[in-house]
């Protein structure tokens, strides 16, 4: 038995996903596999049964766990206080951002960092804000889009930080395009409503805001397609599936196939969230981080 095992382990237990403890921990999920194989091995009965896509604990298991997880915490303090004696100049930065915030706001600020830091390693995830959520415990720092909900670790620190816009879009020449066109204002949510949607999936950021928003205004809604991605979202809108809801942020870049409506009567803005899981005690190169997210430059990042 060895640390790594147990740090593995203690993923696999948060997770209860081999695949997403793999993502987490930056390794392959045969990697994963073959840590957790070695580690049942030495104790000579099952830490896990496989459950759907996922696992579920024995009691064992469960058991192990929290000496697993005690470990991790105490590896995590240890690199923490390398990070402090080194200070900002050296250390590692572990940070993960949901959809949009990872294809259209991070690569800017990584780009910033790495030309002040050069020396940090900066390890990074992706996911909706469902996984980010989950995944707080390997983090120095999480940057979501969606709502912050409950049930955060103990010490997590959250931060609001920049404002969005979630816009919709449609194929150029949809009655929407004409009906903003014709009005020489944004449709409302009532004119959206009449239309088959085209959502993200479930756990994203943008789709819980913007099912909220409709329910607050009291208007029903009909989902044609649930796609994952930003991406898959545009194509499904492109393919004439239905009226689709992207950040403006992503259709910066767009050859025209599509038009962005902003909704009616006030656009629907939202705020980023930045999350600090040791908010009490960041390390240096967290902090140097997150300076650098409130600084001018990162409220003003494309």
């Amino acid at each position: 038995m060895t640390p790594d095992q147990l740090i593995t382990f203690a993923a696999v237990a948060e997770q209860l996903n081999i695949s997403h403890a793999a993502l987490v921990l930056h390794l392959s999920q045969p990697a994963v596999s073959g840590q957790l194989r070695q580690l049942q091995d030495e104790f000579g009965e099952p830490l896990y049964r496989r459950e759907g896509r996922g696992v579920r604990l024995t009691p064992s298991g469960a058991q192990l766990a929290e000496y697993a997880q005690k470990l991790r915490e105490t590896f995590r303090q240890a690199q923490g206080y390398r990070d402090a004696l080194r200070g900002v100049a050296r250390g590692t930065l572990r940070i993960a951002a949901s959809t949009t915030i990872a294809s259209y706001v991070l690569p800017y600020l990584i780009a910033e960092f790495q030309r002040r830091f050069p020396n940090v390693d900066i390890q990074t995830a992706g996911g909706n804000t469902g996984d980010i959520v989950a995944s707080l415990g390997s983090l120095d720092v999480a940057m979501i889009e969606g709502p912050v909900g409950t049930g955060l670790p103990e010490g997590c620190g959250v931060r609001v930080w920049r404002e969005d816009e979630i816009v919709a879009i449609v194929p150029r020449g949809h009655a929407l395009a004409e009906l903003a066109a014709a009005r020489g204002g944004s449709p409302t949510l009532a004119d959206v409503g009449v239309h088959p949607l085209v959502m993200r999936e479930e756990g994203s950021g943008v789709r819980q805001f913007v099912e909220q928003s409709f329910e607050a205004a009291g208007v029903a809604t009909r989902v044609a397609l649930a796609v994952a991605g930003v991406e898959g979202v545009k194509e499904a809108v492109r393919a004439g599936m239905g009226v689709g809801f992207v950040s403006a942020m992503a259709m910066r870049h767009e050859d025209g196939a599509l038009a962005q409506l902003s909704l009616g009567p006030s656009p629907l803005t939202r705020h980023f969230s930045i999350l600090v899981p040791h908010e009490g005690a960041p390390s240096r190169v967290a902090a140097g981080f997150l300076q650098l997210c409130e600084s001018e430059l990162g409220v003003a990042a494309p």
